[in-house]
Parts: C-alpha cells; structure tokens; sequence
C-alpha cells in the first residue's frame, strides 16, 4: 500500500448534551481526524483521546505530537503491504496507543475500500447487526436521570449504563431500580474508588447489575482481584486493559469475568482483535466501550461489534444522541428494537461530509511523501 499524503484535523463539535463522568464533565467533542490518501483511494481514522490526559495519560494534543513529529515520518519511510503491518512500523514508539490507533484505522479503511469490502468483513465479523447500549452519565438531579433514563428505553436501547462515583451510587440506583426494576443496568465508576471502599462496593450487590465497570484504580490487577472474590456481580475491567498482556494477566488473576475493549485504549484494530481472540478461548465475553466518538469513530466500533465474542450490548449508539450534524453521512442510526444495522458499503460504511468536517475544524496539518 503506497500512502501519498495524510492529513490530520482537530475538530470541535458541541454535544447536545454534557456529559459526566467521576472524573470530568464536557460539553463539546474535541478529536482528531486522521485522513490518509493514495492510489486514488482515501481512508479515515479518528483519534479516542480526549482533550485533557483524564481518562488516559494521552491527550489530542500529545497525540497530535506523536502523529506528526514520529508516526508520519516512520509511515512515509516505511513500505507496508498491509494495515496490519503497520503496528510492526511503529513499535519503536512506547505508549501512545490512541495515537498508533488512529491512524492504523485510517490505514484499515484505506485498504477494505481498496478491497471493495465492508470493514466489518474483512475484520472477520460474523453478525450484520449488533445490539446496542448505551451510556448515561451523571446528571444534575435524580429526576434528570430517570427521565434521560426512560427516553433511551424508549429509543430502544438493550441496555442501560449508568456513571457513578461516590456520592453518586447507592441512593440513585435505588431510585432507579424502583423506577425500572428489570431494565438490564451496569454501572461504571471510570476508577473513582479504593480498597477502603469494598464494603460499601457489596451494597451494589442488591441491585442485580449486569456487571461493575472498573470500580478502582485505572492501573490495578491485583486489587480488582481481591475485589472480584468478594463479589457475585461481574467486575469488568476497561481502563486496566490497555493490551494483550494485561489481558491475560487480568484473567489469570481472576480480576474480572468481563472485558471491555476500546480499539483506541489498546492501539488499534490488530490488538482488539487479539484481545477478542484470547478471550474467546478463555470464555470471557468482550464488549465494546465507547469514547464519546463522531461518526468516523463510531463506525470503527460498530465493525469490530461485529466479531464473534462481542456478546454483550456495547456503547455503540446512534449519532443524534451527542450531536445535531455528525461528520459522516448517513449518521449512525439505532433501530426501534435496538440494534444498528451493520453497512454493506466497502470500508467504514459511511461517507465523511467533508464540507462539514472542514467547517469544524480548528487546526489542519498535511504532510506528503517526498
């Protein structure tokens, strides 16, 4: 695969709504585009880290760095027969997964449109749709959630994931089990508590959830063990799981019964797919998380939902529940029964508007192979 030119955008697009997590709340979408160009053929590719080191230690803008200063100059030198290869081309780079993630992605939509092939297929996806779920974060009132709660039940959506941190726990859960008693529901404290918080994690119990998401620190195994043998409710790791050796580790110390992989966390498409490889063996179901993507990001999750042990209903919800015009054309939809329809177009399976796409943007870098 000969890549002539890549751009990089970052863009800005204001949520229809805040969202709230323990450790942030923000209003707009910050990100990156990644485009790479060649043989007449243009892939896409969206950066997951966020505008401040929070969820992670990358950031757009060390991303941004990394990407310019280190990944283009070792993309353009390089000779790469295929996406796939590309990981081998930036290993010398420690870290910066997002970073790497990106652009691989771009590389993996420039290679299934060359193909004539949807994404998802030639990733080795099994089902054409994928159920969906979605992520509800913390709202200013009680009465805010029940109704931001009861608006997405009514959207269809096969499961609920409610944000939680201390303070935020156990009296809303109980307002929201008495409102919805058998709405499949999971919580995600994004790493908001600590080993002297196990005994007030069990009163969780009594809630019948789906599964705790990440309840302690963002870089702890051995502590998510200890806590996982105290608990019936599956623990799911997401934060902690940042490659194939971590996974393995994880189940090895039985830290958690559930995994959730984010293609931009672990470094790309190659390693979620290791990830999902090793976990089916192991019998672990896998879901896939989402980070607040624009359609191009969104899309990418939706291809790899599509692989045999995605089980579990992932974060992968329609466009219009963040943003009024989203930057690929048609905007990712959710069915009345809560499924999304997986597109048969070659790559991604969406169009990126790029009228749209250049009015959002506030920097643009391009760089081209000499």
């Amino acid at each position: 695969m000969t890549i002539e030119k890549l751009i990089l955008r970052e863009i800005s697009l204001p949520f229809i709504h805040f969202f709230e997590t323990s450790f942030c709340r923000v209003y707009e979408k910050q990100t990156l585009l990644v485009q790479v160009e060649g043989e007449g053929t243009t892939g896409w590719g969206e950066c997951a880290a966020a505008e401040g080191p929070f969820y992670s230690p990358e950031d757009l803008y060390s991303a941004r760095h990394v990407i310019s200063r280190h990944i283009v100059p070792a993309l353009f030198e390089a000779e790469i027969g295929k996406a796939e290869h590309f990981q081998s081309v930036v290993g010398f780079i420690r870290g910066h997964p997002m970073a790497k993630a990106a652009v691989e992605a771009a590389l993996f939509d420039w290679e299934s449109k060359r193909l004539e092939l949807p994404l998802w297929e030639f990733l080795g996806g099994v089902r054409r749709t994928i159920p969906c779920g979605v992520s509800i974060g913390i709202q200013d009132t009680p009465q805010q959630l029940l109704a931001k709660i009861e608006e997405e039940l009514d959207s269809g959506y096969r499961r609920i994931k409610l944000k939680i941190k201390p303070g935020w726990d156990v009296d809303i859960l109980k307002r929201v089990r008495d409102r919805f008693p058998d709405v499949p529901l999971m919580v995600d404290a994004n790493g908001a508590y600590g080993v002297e918080d196990f005994e007030h994690l069990a009163k969780l119990e009594e809630f019948r959830l789906l599964m705790i998401e990440q309840p302690l620190y963002h870089d702890d195994l051995i502590e998510h063990s200890r806590l996982q043998k105290e608990l019936k409710t599956p623990v799911c790791l997401d934060e902690s799981i940042r490659h194939l050796r971590d996974a393995q580790h994880a189940i090895e110390l039985e830290a958690c019964r559930v995994i959730n992989i984010k293609v931009g966390r672990v470094g790309g498409v190659v390693e979620a797919k290791r990830i999902h490889d090793y976990c089916l063996q192991q019998g672990v179901p896998v879901w896939c998380g989402g980070m607040l993507e624009t359609g191009v990001g969104r899309a990418f999750n939706v291809a790899i939902s599509t692989l045999e042990n995605f089980v579990l209903p992932g974060d992968v919800s329609a466009s219009h529940r963040y943003f009024e015009k989203d930057t690929i054309t048609p905007p990712v939809e959710v069915t009345p029964e809560g499924f999304i329809e997986v597109s048969t177009a070659p790559g991604i399976g969406y169009e990126t508007d790029i009228e749209w796409v250049e009015r959002v943007t506030v920097h643009k870098d391009s760089f081209t192979r000499e």
